[in-house]
């Protein structure tokens, strides 16, 4: 195999560095911005030169970003060149797009890194699809949001000081909001969903709800009531109809989601075969996310496409109904209060996509589910 490899950043020169001793692939090409020297392969800032070289077969992007990655994405599909990619923004937003071209085109995509970075969840959704329907798929996909918890819960730090920390640590962007406001964790539900299921999911039809409003005096309610904060995704299916949204999710303290410490992922099945499933580890870092696109590179050495056929566009219908925490609620969150703790409220039983609906009209709030 021979590699067109775009970036060379974290993931792209972990890639670099695992492939270097391999005898089955090599990087040819790498377009990188940065004036760089490789023994082995060519350093260029022209994406051209991958695409209209022919003895490159397979196209890692490891750029990060919308654009021009979805440029480069598609240029090559076109040209017939397999696709390896780490981008879960670019997958989860051009899927209706880049799925079909790729199966028209007859070349390979494959984005396990996308979703858990080194625990390989959309491989192993692949493989319980040979045997068994999954009905449930989720958890903590967010290393970032997890950290941030983790410290305010253990350590007694506010929001700013745990973002701050996390920052200082390289897991926080400085720009953190698409972590912090539940994007990240959205993109890579949709994903996970769409493998799992066999389908597409109308993006909008997706609510996600974030962190960033969350305070010290939150944590002290949850724990002086038995509960543990985690923001964690949940999608489902059942007789055609399908669930999936985003949302800081209260956990007692005993349960397994409650005990997942620092940037680490936790991300569930549920088969309905095999069960429950959890699979736990490092949600990114340079060697645990290159191991799984190095992975798919030798997947598709083995013949393997993508998890799953492109499947039907279907909207999440999220009318289940879930007890929640609200602070800084109005008139109607006051309706359906169930009891208060501290200055915040616990609801009856609200449906999911009505919650979400109020909290757009009302983006000061921070609200919790309480899991059951």
């Amino acid at each position: 195999m021979k590699i067109g490899l775009l970036g060379f950043g974290v993931v792209g020169r972990g890639v670099y560095d695992i492939t270097a001793s391999r005898d089955d692939m090599q990087v040819a090409k790498v377009v990188c911005l940065e004036d760089i020297q490789l023994p082995d392969a060519e350093v260029t800032r022209d994406f051209q030169k991958v695409l209209n070289d022919e003895t490159i077969d397979t196209v890692v992007e490891a750029m990060g970003g919308l654009h021009p990655a979805y440029e480069f994405v598609r240029s090559a599909i076109e040209a017939g060149k397999n696709i390896v990619t780490s981008n879960k923004a670019l997958v989860a937003t051009f899927y209706d797009d880049l799925l079909p071209l790729a199966a028209e085109k007859g070349v390979a995509f494959r984005c396990t890194a996308a979703v858990g970075g080194g625990i390989g969840w959309l491989s192993e959704l692949e493989r319980v699809r040979r045997v068994e329907e999954v009905s449930m798929v989720g958890g903590i996909m967010n290393g970032t949001c997890n950290y941030i918890l983790d410290s305010m819960t253990r350590l007694g730090l506010d929001y700013g000081e745990a973002l701050r920390q996390a920052q200082s640590l390289g897991y926080a962007e400085a720009n953190p909001s698409t972590d912090v406001d539940g994007i990240d964790t959205w993109h890579k539900l949709i994903l996970s969903a769409n493998v799992a299921f066999g389908v597409s999911l109308e993006k909008a039809s997706v609510p996600a709800a974030g962190i960033s409003r969350i305070s010290a005096g939150d944590i002290a309610n949850f724990k002086a009531n038995g509960y543990t904060c985690k923001l964690v995704s949940h999608g489902t299916q059942k007789d055609g109809s399908y669930t999936a949204y985003v949302q800081p999710t209260l956990f007692p303290q005993g349960a397994l989601e409650a005990a997942v410490p620092t940037n680490f992922n936790l991300i569930t099945l549920d088969g309905e075969v095999s069960g429950r499933q959890s699979f736990y580890g490092q949600g990114a870092g340079r060697y645990p996310t290159a191991y799984n696109v190095v992975q798919d590179c030798v997947s598709i050495l083995a013949g393997k496409g993508f998890y799953c056929p492109y499947g039907k566009k279907v909207s999440a219908d999220n009318s289940v109904k879930l007890r929640y925490y609200v602070r800084g609620g109005d008139n109607w969150i006051a309706e359906n209060a169930a009891e208060t703790w501290g200055d915040a409220v616990v609801t009856n039983p609200v449906a999911v996509s009505e919650m979400h609906a109020w909290l757009k009209n009302n983006p000061a709030a921070f609200i919790a589910a309480i899991a059951e």
